[in-house]
């Protein structure tokens, strides 16, 4: 059994600290998808199915990303996210297709506590600042889908991995770190789907360059990586998709988390 305290007031259970693992699902419209690369799109199920069975696994934390809505001129889908964090008993965190503040405050209202941006974020970051400012930093998250191109240099990518953001990867950390973000996701497109392990590297150099919790993302196919990402690489936490969802040589669909016991053994607790 992990280690708990036991509130005598109100019977809440606390869990002792624990860096914390994430599922990110992928949206394609209203359906979940899983890609290698950013490509390879492969059908994984509903996502309300999905939470529910998060919920039971009593992951920390949710990220939902609709990996089409930006390059397909799209709003945020409300009805969705409102169902599923009206579902989940975890924190939810929701990018995608989030152009105005107006997006941005609607999802917060739907009980969504983090807004992930991306392409927005790179396109100004005064909305990262006007975010922060009304909504709290806490719920300002912008994720950095990072690539190497023909050189080996590594570049921001925005419009689901199509475009190049000018400057260097950590020069752009920080820009956003400074405009109010409070977390950053460092993405790996070339690790992606891959199961080869985080750009270690990669996340050293942004935990190194910012004051903000990195969580990494982009190549897990172990919980000996995401140790790795956190340790090494200074991640303040480790998000992954295709561990969670993929299981066996084949890589059937399974949804699935670690149990506690199994998360605090990964890492030495």
């Amino acid at each position: 059994m992990p280690d708990t305290v036991q509130s005598a007031s109100n019977s809440r259970v606390v869990r002792a600290h624990r860096p914390r693992v994430i599922p990110v699902l992928l949206l394609k419209g209203d359906l979940l998808y899983k890609s290698v690369q950013f490509k390879d799109h492969k059908y994984v199920g509903d996502p309300r199915i999905a939470v529910k069975i998060f919920n039971d696994k009593g992951c920390d934390e949710l990220v939902l990303l609709d990996i089409t809505a930006t390059n397909e001129r799209r709003r945020p889908n409300f009805e969705l996210i409102e169902e599923i964090a009206s579902e989940a008993f975890m924190p939810v965190a929701y990018g995608g297709g989030v152009h105005s503040q107006e997006d941005f405050a609607q999802i917060i209202r739907l009980g969504v506590e983090k807004v992930v941006l991306c392409t927005r974020a790179a396109e100004d970051t005064k909305f990262i600042a006007e975010a922060s400012r009304i909504h709290g930093a806490q719920s300002v998250v912008v994720c950095m889908d990072v690539k190497k191109n023909w050189t080996g240099k590594p570049q921001v990518m925005t419009h689901a991995g199509t475009k190049a953001v000018p400057g260097s990867v950590v020069d752009y950390a920080r820009k956003v770190a400074e405009a109010g973000a409070g977390e950053i996701i460092v993405n790996s497109v070339d690790r992606d789907g891959t199961f080869k392990g985080y750009d270690v590297s990669l996340i050293k150099q942004v935990a190194s360059a910012v004051d903000v919790p990195v969580i990494a993302c982009g190549g897990a196919g172990s919980l000996d990586h995401v140790v790795d990402a956190i340790r090494s690489g200074g991640a303040s936490a480790a998000a992954a998709g295709s561990i969670f969802v993929f299981q066996g040589p084949h890589r059937a669909v399974l949804i699935t988390f670690p149990d506690e016991a199994k998360l605090r053994a990964a890492f030495g607790q």
